[in-house]
């Protein structure tokens, strides 16, 4: 799978071993014409190191900056999952240094997912070193995809902003990695919550480090109306699982039919997923 891989990204690959490109390109992705419900995900993966216990840290810490031949194998096992759902947010994605082989692992798991449409952010670019990225899948014709870069005393947090539907009544899929630190989360999350006031339709995906609670009564977001898993929902350490850190949070308009923390250990975070029902009378406008 590796010199397969290898072999298809020669030619967007600079000598330096970063990439030229940062998405697929909507050439080929179906338009946004999904039936009544969508299929979300959001997943920190690590950059593809298998992570099930605390002195994995210590022990495995070396993958963070060298690659390993298991890599490739937890990316494929990660798109096996990913194949289930229509979009995607994926948060500690390289892409395209030493570490992970240079390559891009957001195009590369949404290739080995069957995801037309790809988007690579990089919030953090150590060079060779580490290319550090938020990453979105998706299935469907986004109207427009913008980044962000998050406010907050040290660089490197990013916010992805896919809208589909209509340029009058869209939907709104933001996907963030937020910071640890409390104070820089107030500021990442008053800036986010501007950037969705206009709104009817959003959703809020991604690793948050905060609880739901925290998040929807003691930062910026406890003025919006957005409906979060039950507070219950721990995804993290993936392995003994105490913590709520990874969040869908959606507007009333959006009902959620489904959702669930996925049992599926491939790093030190679980997945989250949700499935969400469309407005009455949303796809008639299409």
């Amino acid at each position: 799978m590796y010199k397969r891989f290898r072999k298809q990204l020669d030619g967007i690959i600079s000598a330096r071993g970063e990439p030229k490109g940062s998405n697929s390109g909507l050439e080929h992705v179906p338009l946004f014409e999904p039936q009544r419900h969508l299929r979300l995900l959001t997943f920190n993966i690590q950059v593809g190191i298998s992570t099930s216990s605390y002195r994995h840290y210590l022990t495995r810490s070396w993958q963070h900056f060298l690659p390993h031949r298991n890599r490739i194998q937890n990316l494929d096992r990660i798109a096996s999952l990913l194949r289930n759902y229509d979009v995607v947010a994926l948060q500690e994605c390289d892409g395209g240094s030493l570490r992970s082989g240079h390559i891009n692992q957001v195009q590369y798991l949404a290739e080995a997912a069957g995801i037309p449409y790809w988007h690579q952010q990089l919030n953090r670019n150590l060079g060779q070193i580490a290319q550090h990225s938020n990453g979105l899948l998706s299935r469907f014709r986004p109207l427009d995809v913008k980044e962000y870069k998050l406010p907050g005393r040290l660089p490197g947090r990013g916010a992805i902003v896919a809208r589909y539907g209509t340029e009058e009544d869209p939907l709104v899929l933001v996907m963030m990695h937020l910071a640890l630190s409390k104070s820089a989360q107030q500021r990442q999350l008053g800036f986010i919550s501007e950037l969705i006031s206009k709104y009817r339709h959003v959703v809020l995906m991604g690793d948050m480090n905060a609880h739901a609670e925290q998040l929807l009564t003691q930062t910026p977001l406890k003025d919006t109306d957005l409906i979060p898993l039950p507070d219950s929902a721990h995804s993290f350490p993936s392995w003994r699982p105490e913590k709520a850190l990874d969040h869908i949070l959606v507007s009333p308009s959006l009902q959620i039919r489904n959702s669930e923390v996925v049992s599926y250990p491939m790093s030190d975070h679980l997945p989250i997923a949700m499935d969400i029902a469309l407005p009455d009378g949303y796809l008639e406008k299409f």
